[in-house]
């Protein structure tokens, strides 16, 4: 079955090339566009898009506000151009799965829509890179008390701190030197004990709490892997 996608956009010229990109893949489907974050609210309830392709500036309700009005009942990947940094953490904040520049080949398009459609979230290196920025201008993040973090596991804590530097899952793998299956196990496991719906609220969860640092590394006292 195809990849139902909305897209949302109050740029006409840019909503047209994404429906030339998106419907010329196989297995992805548009099957709307909206102007603004109301109208997407009204489209997304109408026809039932598995992604919606959003854009975070648009007049009226804007597409953070559209996102979190959204969030648990469709995946909403992020359109952005990152001139405003503090929009990545506010739209992480709202329920976007992902996010996705202007300027996105047809493929890295196609790959982000499928692997926010998957259940999983796209968090990939550049977008941490200004996630981590963003943070550094934020000042510290609250006091790490080892409470966060507790529950998990020696390797749990390993494979998060990777998470939240932008790894996907099969670079975690090759990393640890461990199957694929394995880091998906971990990973799961780490979304329960945190409280966090996916891997990119993981990564904002890593950074509030200080296990990850927004100058590069985990926390100097963090456990050591496990074998």
């Amino acid at each position: 079955m195809s990849i139902r996608v909305l897209i949302a956009d109050d740029q006409s010229m840019v909503r047209e090339a994404f429906v030339v990109l998106l419907n010329a893949q196989p297995d992805i489907e548009v099957v709307g566009e909206a102007v603004d974050g109301d109208d997407v609210l009204v489209k997304a309830a109408a026809l039932t898009p598995d992604v919606v392709l959003m854009d975070v500036r648009m007049p009226g309700t804007d597409g953070l506000e559209a996102t979190r009005r959204l969030a648990g009942r469709t995946k909403v990947l992020m359109l952005t151009t990152f001139d405003l940094d503090e929009y990545v953490y506010e739209a992480l904040r709202a329920g976007a799965s992902g996010f996705l520049l202007k300027k996105a080949t047809a493929r890295e398009l196609g790959d982000a829509v499928r692997i926010v459609a998957n259940g999983d979230a796209m968090l990939a290196p550049s977008v941490t890179r200004r996630l981590i920025s963003a943070f550094a201008r934020l000042g510290p993040p609250r006091p790490f008390t080892g409470e966060a973090s507790g529950p998990l596991t020696p390797r749990e804590s390993e494979i998060l701190t990777l998470i939240a530097h932008g790894l996907s899952n099969t670079e975690i793998a090759g990393s640890l030197v461990i199957a694929e299956q394995t880091v998906k196990s971990h990973v799961s496991n780490i979304l329960t004990k945190i409280g966090v719906r996916d891997r990119t609220q993981a990564a904002v969860y890593a950074f509030q709490t200080g296990l990850v640092t927004p100058y590069g590394g985990a926390r100097s006292h963090d456990p050591p892997a496990a074998p």
